[in-house]
């Protein structure tokens, strides 16, 4: 059993874990951006949720964890034709990082004691049908970032340098968090991140306690805690394993399509991102609800999450951007 803080027993934080739940039913909303306080169970969220998932199948020694020898890439050496379950894969990209490990690079070890030219995979490589972690997201340097989010889009990690040409899959959910007091991302950035949700340090004394007493209880004995919890996360996985079952027979009406895109236009979002997320997000919720069809309830339980970080600022308006959508929902739905 992992030493992993179970999802379910995280105090708070509704907003952060329904847009990584979301994020899990259709990875096709693009990750999500968690801006907030230190020590507000930013990485334990997307630990405890990973660890809460069914295990995948993987060819047993694939750097990039394919679920079939069809999908294992050439360059691989040390697989098997062995087919195994493996944890949902969690990687974390630490600052300071060069981007040769990040995408992989010649192995040097290997061409100078062997002189072989093999390919050493990077984090990319670890990272495929899981999720990547970057903390401090907003310090990390751009041409890094803009190296994930150009991969995250494509699926596919491109390596074309010192006499290598490799390609492989990456298809990860980017999770990014930060503190904005600490620096902020371009608003190109922004903009290709999926969902974006702001975390707060609980400001109820009772929910401070229960927080402090669930944490203790953990400390003290992991795998007690965990069985304690384990039947509320068995909850959740199962909803969310339906719900990416069910989800593309989710129905969509013209009126809902027409409210996304008037929800937008009201905010005046640049490109068409938004309506995209804001549908996808919204598809996601109601196949998680186990809902038949999308409803505007929906749209507008997800339109902050997925509009405010994708706004241009207004220098007359002292609002924060949460605040913006909620007047522009207000002013359309009513």
């Amino acid at each position: 059993m992992s030493n992993t803080f179970p999802f379910a027993a995280i105090v708070g934080q509704e907003d952060m874990k329904l847009a990584i739940i979301m994020s899990a039913i259709d990875p096709k909303i693009g990750g999500v951006l968690v801006f907030g306080d230190r020590g507000t169970g930013k990485s334990t969220a997307v630990r405890g949720l990973a660890n809460l998932l069914p295990p995948i199948n993987s060819v047993d020694g694939c750097p990039i964890n394919s679920s079939s020898l069809d999908e294992t890439p050439t360059w691989s050496e040390n697989t098997s034709k062995k087919i195994v379950k493996i944890p949902m894969p969690v990687v974390d990209l630490p600052l300071g990082i060069g981007a040769d490990r990040v995408t992989g690079a010649l192995d040097i070890e290997k061409a100078l004691v062997e002189g072989v030219k093999s390919f050493q995979p990077g984090l990319l490589a670890k990272a495929n049908r899981g999720y990547l972690y970057i903390d401090e997201v907003n310090l990390l340097e751009d041409h890094i970032v803009d190296l994930l989010l150009d991969v995250s889009q494509s699926g596919e990690n491109v390596i074309e340098r010192e006499g290598l040409s490799i390609r492989h899959a990456s298809n990860f959910i980017l999770i990014g968090s930060g503190n904005p007091e600490e620096g902020e991302l371009r608003p190109q950035l922004l903009d290709r991140f999926g969902l974006s949700v702001e975390v707060l340090t609980p400001q109820t004394i009772k929910e401070r306690i229960e927080v402090i007493k669930r944490r203790d209880l953990f400390d003290q004995g992991p795998e007690e805690f965990q069985n304690n919890w384990k039947k509320e996360d068995k909850k959740i996985c199962s909803k969310i394993v339906a719900a990416k079952k069910n989800i593309n027979k989710i129905k969509t009406s013209e009126s809902i399509l027409e409210l996304c895109a008037e929800i937008c236009i009201q905010l005046g979002s640049d490109g068409l991102r938004g309506e995209l997320t804001l549908l996808r997000a919204s598809r996601a919720l109601a196949a998680y609800r186990n809902s038949k069809e999308v409803s505007e309830a929906h749209v507008k339980n997800v339109a902050t999450m997925c509009l405010s970080h994708r706004l241009r600022r207004d220098p007359l308006d002292e609002t924060g951007s949460a605040s913006r959508v909620e007047r522009v929902l207000h002013a359309v739905c009513g």
